[in-house]
């Protein structure tokens, strides 16, 4: 059914419209094998053909990020995510996802004031002393103006643009729906998981969306990093911020775009460099809550050699276990200790039935020895990375999310640390801040508190142990003690012994019509066929069909039991 296939009624016109555009750019045949023009021209959507003949010469990542920029928001931000899956995409993909970008022509203020003075209380030339009414930047979600508080400070207003919440979920409504039909019809996607990338997606731009939850991220940053005096990170202010509207300090310096004028305006290129790397490695390795997004754009150089972090709509998060696979993993590359790297990743893949493990692991200890006696300022961290997700990518394997975020952050910061000095080295300064948290990790104090933690958890279970054995025994004189027993290949030995039964029964009534039937030969009188009595005859023939069958059936099912696995 169409209500089955589509889901809302509502969202029938916004497919209608991404169909369109994708059959526009040549892809028309995914929009059929997905089931969804027949859908639409039954609703009374007609896809037209595709008139562009220029857009059916360009290469397919081309034509791909084309049509994500002309559907709008949702679709850019997806694939500035997807830009930083190495581990799905080959190098072509990810040079055009990272060509995305989300600056779009901005709105009039007047668009903007009825939700604006909603979320500030007031006319916004009334909340501030000074408020710019000329946008200082636009993109696809917010746009930004400056202003000014009544104390003096200066500040920039993130307005989000009124109604985008609503076309976003729409998108993220299809987009959900599109991903669990691409895995149904599209089986050669089902191993890279589309579903899960789509709802991952989805949780990350629905907390993109809220301003209030950046400004938490901002601030628990800006704790982390307070210890390094050097990391500024703009200063929120609450009392006009909310889920539409964000108001922090306004950040004047360079850009990290402009990195080429940093020596003429008195900075130190390669002390940036190396004190971006300190800041971002200790948000990922120590904190283990990072800048996700830490491109040019979001880079500022302010006077002092100090860099200023912005925009933390999208942030990464590591739990302990995986910050200990990560040491793990970056020690391996760096120090080149095969066996270390190949644990990591096969423990990150495990559950990937399809792949060889050994010829995977093989591979991995392969590509890190090749490494072995190069000199540690001439490793590229980034690019170690890069292949490594290659190879995942080659086996069909999908990272964690997590990780993906991960490795992006490491590949843009080496690479804006190789804008700012040529000579900066990822893995010179990584190994460093790597050993002192792995000695900070075996430290007396650290040792005792992961032991104490170890030790409350064996009380806390064996202090339950009793209450959940009485609860056991009761449920067991209830008859509520539920067992389950799962074996390999049950149902299949359940087959093979209904068929044997079958052949069988079916064998005895050969057998009984074959006596049966040479009973009846001996009588004379009755009905007769051939000369031969009738009901004789019949039996006979029906015994002769009846083990053709049998032979039949037991030689095919000889076949499958040699096929099974």
């Amino acid at each position: 059914m169409l209500t089955e296939t589509l889901g809302s009624m509502r969202d029938l016109g916004r497919l209608a419209e991404i169909a369109g555009i994708l059959v526009q750019h040549g892809f028309g045949d995914t929009v059929r094998r997905l089931g969804l023009a027949d859908a639409l021209e039954r609703a009374g959507h007609a896809l037209h053909k595709d008139h562009a003949a220029d857009l059916a010469r360009l290469a397919p990542p081309v034509q791909v990020r084309t049509a994500m920029e002309e559907l709008g928001p949702t679709f850019v931000k997806l694939g500035q995510i997807l830009a930083g899956r190495a581990d799905l995409f080959g190098p072509e993909w990810i040079a055009e996802f990272g060509k995305l970008h989300s600056r779009v022509p901005t709105v009039p203020l007047d668009e903007l004031r009825p939700q604006l003075r909603e979320d500030l209380g007031g006319e916004p030339e009334a909340v501030f002393a000074r408020f710019d009414v000329e946008p200082l930047a636009g993109a696809s979600i917010a746009q930004v103006h400056r202003a000014q508080l009544h104390d003096g400070t200066e500040v920039i207003v993130k307005i989000r643009r009124p109604g985008i919440r609503e076309k976003i979920e729409a998108d993220l409504r299809l987009l959900d729906r599109l991903a669990a039909l691409a895995e149904t019809r599209l089986p050669t996607l089902k191993p890279y998981g589309p579903t899960r990338i789509v709802r991952e997606f989805a949780r990350s731009l629905r907390r993109e969306l809220d301003f209030a939850h950046e400004c938490r991220n901002a601030e628990r940053i800006a704790t982390n990093l307070a210890e390094l005096p050097f990391v500024v990170i703009p200063r929120v202010h609450w009392a006009h911020t909310g889920e539409r509207v964000n108001v922090q300090d306004h950040v004047d310096g360079v850009t990290g775009e402009q990195h080429e004028h940093l020596r003429e305006a008195g900075f130190d290129p390669p002390l940036l460099a190396r004190r971006g790397a300190r800041a971002v490695l200790k948000m990922i390795v120590e904190d283990g809550f990072f800048h996700a997004d830490p491109h040019p754009g979001n880079v500022f150089y302010l006077s002092g050699d100090r860099i200023a972090f912005i925009d933390f709509g999208m942030v990464g998060r590591l739990s302990a276990r995986r910050r200990e696979e990560l040491l793990q993993l970056l020690l391996g590359l760096v120090e080149r200790q095969p066996d270390a790297v190949a644990d990591v990743l096969l423990d990150w893949t495990d559950n990937s039935h399809h792949v060889d493990l050994r010829q995977l692991e093989t591979e991995i200890e392969t590509f890190v020895d090749q490494y072995h006696g190069t000199p540690l300022a001439q490793l590229s961290l980034a690019d170690m990375l890069l292949d490594v997700t290659v190879i995942l990518r080659e086996h069909r394997l999908a990272l964690p999310s997590d990780l993906a975020l991960l490795i992006k952050a490491f590949i843009t910061l080496e690479g804006m640390g190789r804008h700012l000095d040529p000579g900066f080295h990822m893995a010179t300064e990584a190994l460093p801040i790597l050993r002192q948290v792995v000695r900070s990790r075996y430290r007396p104090k650290a040792l005792a508190n992961r032991s104490w933690q170890s030790l409350r958890r064996v009380f806390t279970l064996v202090e339950r142990l009793p209450r959940d054995i009485t609860r056991l025994v009761r449920n067991a004189r209830r008859g509520r003690l539920h067992l389950g027993l799962e074996l390999t290949h049950l149902k299949r030995v359940g087959d093979q012994i209904d068929r044997a039964a079958s052949r069988i029964a079916i064998a005895l009534v050969i057998a009984a019509l074959i006596v049966g039937s040479s009973i009846v030969m001996t009588v004379s009188g009755g009905p007769t066929l051939f000369g031969l009595p009738a009901f004789g005859f019949l039996g006979f023939a029906g015994a002769a069909l009846g083990a053709v069958w049998l032979v039949h059936s037991i030689r095919r099912g000889g076949r499958h039991d040699d096929d099974a696995p």
